[in-house]
């Protein structure tokens, strides 16, 4: 009986062990974001807890997502916890984060900003994100269109600009970013929403002026004048070119 009693623990034990092992070596980062925005994420891995080993020239030790977001976008991204490579065993550590966008149609019509996701064996309770019922944790952020004029012709150029805020849409310091310890995350979803500010800014302070349906440059020295600082000349203004080509007086209707 006793012999008996020790096989069916020992079975127990075993089939515990083995739905451990099962835990999934992946958790899904995916992103709510404004219309023709994507996000490109780069997941960064480091020796596990207790390893000595190392990574000769730390090759193969970042793996990317979405890094020809362009051509093809996948929301969901699929990251594993867990990495051996040249026999050394990994752990995540961050998932480095940018959001971008294209303003214009050419190759350089675009910007973006950064956000991190960042993973560790322990975390302060306050720093900790946390997990609904659906196992899924969410962090926020709101980026921003800053314009500014560049090159002989003042081309209209756009900066993303990107900052944390709460679930209210409070704005934070920093970059949108979350944290979570590592036995957080198997099989759960970390999910970036991101709104898109409902107005643009300069990106340069004093070199625009806010009229009532937009904005209007000013000319500076002359039409050469690079900087272009109104230093206290509220009249006299310059046209300028948007990345479509269109010569404008106002920003962003074009025509007054």
């Amino acid at each position: 009986m006793k012999q008996a009693l020790r096989i069916a623990s020992l079975s127990g034990l075993a089939i515990t062990a083995g739905c451990a092992n099962t835990q999934p070596n992946t958790f899904t980062f995916t992103a709510d974001l404004p219309p023709d925005f994507a996000y490109q994420a780069v997941a960064v891995y480091v020796p596990a807890k207790g390893q000595t080993c190392t990574v000769p020239g730390g090759r193969n030790t970042e793996v990317g997502y979405n890094l020809e977001w362009r051509k093809s976008y996948q929301p969901n991204s699929e990251i594993d916890l867990y990495r051996t490579v040249s026999g050394c065993p990994l752990v995540i550590y961050r998932v480095k984060l940018e959001i971008n966008s294209a303003y214009g149609n050419d190759w350089g019509d675009i910007s973006g900003d950064s956000a991190v996701v960042a993973i560790r064996d322990e975390l302060e309770p306050r720093y900790k994100g946390a997990f609904n019922e659906l196992d899924e944790s969410v962090f926020y952020g709101q980026c921003q269109w800053l314009f500014r004029t560049a090159g002989s012709k003042r081309r209209i150029v756009k900066i993303l600009d990107c900052k944390k805020t709460n679930p209210q849409g409070e704005l934070g310091r920093g970059r949108p970013f979350s944290a979570y310890t590592l036995d957080q995350l198997s099989g759960k979803t970390v999910r970036m929403k991101i709104k898109l500010a409902d107005e643009e800014r300069p990106a340069i302070g004093d070199t625009w002026v806010k009229v009532p349906n937009g904005w209007k440059r000013c000319m500076g020295e002359n039409f050469e004048d690079q900087d272009a600082y109104c230093f206290g000349n509220y009249k006299d203004f310059s046209g300028f070119q948007m990345p479509d080509g269109r010569q404008c007086t106002i920003y962003p209707d074009c025509t007054e």
